[in-house]
């Protein structure tokens, strides 16, 4: 086949993609296709070098592959469709058949555009712009085509290598498709596993991925074993298809709660587990957060970090609502996992409790139930399936917890006389600045590990 075939024949393809038509409009497969138009209608020498231009630009921004070819790869099978979220659920094989003869079609189509020839599509670029007068352009053009080329069967993506290969049609395989979205999720699920619920004009909110989240592991948490087998346990279930119960995590400050989620999730995505963190001013958007989760084959952890309301916000009417499990259900597969400092998340001061004198003066406070009101701000914490409870460490607990932060960073030596130094100093560090926790021990062995003297030694 030469050059203008292939030319005409890609295009094509890309003009024939139905199930994964969004992909049309990804900018590398878009500018793609302007170069070969404009190729194809022998453009102004300097528009097919801006188009080029425009199409290795786009390439090296990707930074996800090191051909064109791993990159179309990664862009097919984590493309977010109505076709790829029912095979969340289903075999393609469960599918109806013409539903995977589209499928399959699209695939083959992407199959043949991934392995677009394009140190042929440099050479005739090339060729065209020599005869303008344009060699240096030419012939840099002509070496770009070749490196951004593929030879071999790459993909990107732990899971991913050997779904497509570059001397099959990628139609085949869509059954492989099929078991890894099953596996791992359709789109943005199948890539990351935390998300934050970003709030937004009416139809605008929406899930956006976590790109770097907190890589923290259990097995770098010491102390609390209770706590978290209580967290992991109920994770399980949840996973398992059991009921589970919504859990607050209350306690003390710094003493690993929100870590433990986080740990948890992190230990268990591969088993489909995700976690959305949605803040409190995001609470009146439960529904819709759970309308977007329940339409997903994955299970969901709703995370609420630090959750606490002052006496005067009516925010927690929606969290209260789901829990209580009012007209907007929860979903199987979601589950809601808070954390907070306070027992009764909502401040109580002693002017909020009724007294007498607001009773006989019920007009003037505007509220003739206010014991109810009250009770039911304070209850919030009993919707809750599970509580559990961290408490701030003693001394020798808080000193074990620095000594395996210590160990793990390599900074706790060996001798005795080092690791004596080490408690002491851990000691001094929690009297000087924040008290006993995790997180105090934790930042303790960070700055042992920058190799700075301390504050007392100055």
């Amino acid at each position: 086949m030469n050059i203008a075939e292939a030319i005409l024949k890609t295009r094509a393809d890309i003009a024939g993609l139905s199930l994964f038509s969004a992909l049309k409009k990804h900018p590398l497969i878009q500018s793609l296709d302007i170069l070969l138009e404009d190729i194809f209608r022998k453009a102004a020498p300097l528009d097919l070098v801006r188009d080029w231009a425009g199409f290795t630009k786009i390439l090296a921004q990707e930074g996800r592959a090191d051909s064109f070819y791993s990159r179309i790869v990664f862009l097919t099978i984590t493309d977010d469709n109505a076709f790829t979220r029912k095979l969340e659920t289903a075999a393609p094989d469960q599918l109806p058949p013409a539903l995977c003869v589209l499928a399959a079609n699209d695939l083959s189509r992407l199959g043949r555009i991934a392995a677009f020839d394009l140190p042929g599509l440099g050479a005739r670029l090339a060729g065209l712009l020599t005869k303008t007068g344009l060699e240096e352009s030419a012939a840099a053009i002509g070496k770009e085509a070749k490196f951004l080329s593929c030879d071999t069967d790459t993909a990107v993506g732990a899971g991913m290598a050997g779904l497509f290969s570059k001397n099959t049609g990628w139609g085949e395989a869509l059954p492989k498709l099929g078991a890894y979205i099953r596996a791992h999720g359709a789109g943005e699920m199948g890539l990351y596993s935390f998300f934050s619920w970003s709030a937004g004009p009416q139809s605008c909110s929406s899930l956006r991925p976590v790109l770097n989240p907190d890589p923290i592991k259990l097995t770098d948490l010491s102390g609390y074993e209770d706590q978290r087998s209580v967290v992991v346990a109920n994770t399980l279930r949840f996973l398992e298809g059991k009921i589970a119960n919504n859990l607050l995590l209350y306690g003390d400050r710094g003493t690993g709660k929100s870590a433990t989620v986080k740990a948890v999730c992190n230990e268990y995505t591969g088993r489909g587990l995700r976690l959305v963190e949605v803040r409190k001013g995001n609470l009146p958007e439960l529904p819709a957060i759970l309308n977007t989760l329940s339409s997903r084959a994955l299970r969901f952890i709703v995370f609420i970090d630090d959750l606490s309301f002052e006496n005067t916000d009516d925010s927690f009417i929606d969290l209260k609502a789901l829990l209580d499990g009012g007209i907007e259900s929860r979903p199987d597969n979601v589950v809601i996992y808070a954390t907070s400092n306070r027992r009764h998340l909502v401040k109580e001061r002693l002017s909020d409790r009724p007294n007498s004198a607001e009773a006989a003066n019920a007009a003037s406070t505007g509220d003739i139930r206010a014991f109810d009101t009250m009770q039911e701000q304070f209850s919030l914490a009993d919707r809750f399936g599970i509580t559990v409870v961290y408490t701030a460490p003693n001394q020798d607990e808080y000193l074990c917890i620095a000594c395996f932060i210590g160990q793990r960073q390599g900074v706790l030596g060996t001798g005795e006389e080092e690791q004596r130094r080490f408690r002491d100093n851990a000691l001094r560090w929690e009297r000087w600045f924040n008290g006993r926790s995790p997180r105090t021990a934790a930042q303790y062995v960070e700055w042992v590990a920058g190799g700075a003297g301390f504050p007392w030694e100055s």
